[in-house]
């Protein structure tokens, strides 16, 4: 399929995502519109002035958690939920956090009916993260930050990963992967420049 050879082309050489990737239906989350673009490796506009990540973003960023069955994954901006299902193939439990309600809703109700039972979609404040739930394993962030967010990093699991765009919305982003230490420590890595829209606090006042 060309959707699994332009991801292998771009480096995505996960055998584990892959099969995520391929086994997520990525026609179902996005807009009736954009039906037909949904397998191009292109982010696709969804409701609320959000976008549904490009496949390659969606696939890096989930490579670069190095994902294991066991783990429970926080992420931050739930969207149409298509980030969501394909953790959802690799990991034991999701937890998204979504601060549009209209979104969360879809996204709850499109994952339920796709069968990904193991995602627990929350409409919220996704800089507040989910305190009574951590710590996780894994933390993703598919909005960008301007700085860490230290809330979420405190959510972290001793070992734990967090992937996020980092970066201001006018400015350049770029993909952080951080690993907190059994002392508290954590190293940061620089990845590749995206872009995404900017993480914002609260929940969303209307939608």
């Amino acid at each position: 399929m060309e959707f699994l050879l332009t991801l292998r082309r771009r480096g995505i050489s996960d055998a584990a995502v892959l099969r995520a990737m391929d086994d997520v239906p990525r026609a179902r989350f996005v807009e009736a519109e954009t039906a037909g673009e949904a397998y191009a490796d292109q982010a696709l506009p969804i409701s609320c002035g959000q976008t549904i990540s490009q496949p390659y973003v969606v696939a890096y960023m989930t490579e670069q958690l190095r994902l294991q069955p066991h783990h429970r994954v926080l992420e931050i901006g739930t969207g149409s939920g298509y980030q969501a299902a394909v953790l959802s193939r690799l990991a034991r439990e999701v937890v998204s956090i979504e601060r549009y309600r209209t979104l969360a809703d879809k996204a709850r109700e499109r994952l339920a009916a796709l069968g990904y039972g193991n995602v627990e979609v929350i409409a919220g404040d996704g800089m507040l993260g989910a305190p009574d739930r951590a710590p996780f394993d894994r933390i993703i962030v598919t909005a960008a930050a301007a700085t860490v967010p230290e809330v979420l990093l405190e959510q972290l699991a001793e070992g734990g990963v967090m992937v996020l765009p980092l970066g201001s919305h006018s400015g350049p982003q770029r993909i952080v992967r951080l690993t907190k230490g059994a002392d508290g420590t954590v190293n940061r890595e620089e990845l590749i420049a995206v872009r995404f829209v900017p993480l914002l606090p609260g929940k969303a006042q209307e939608l």
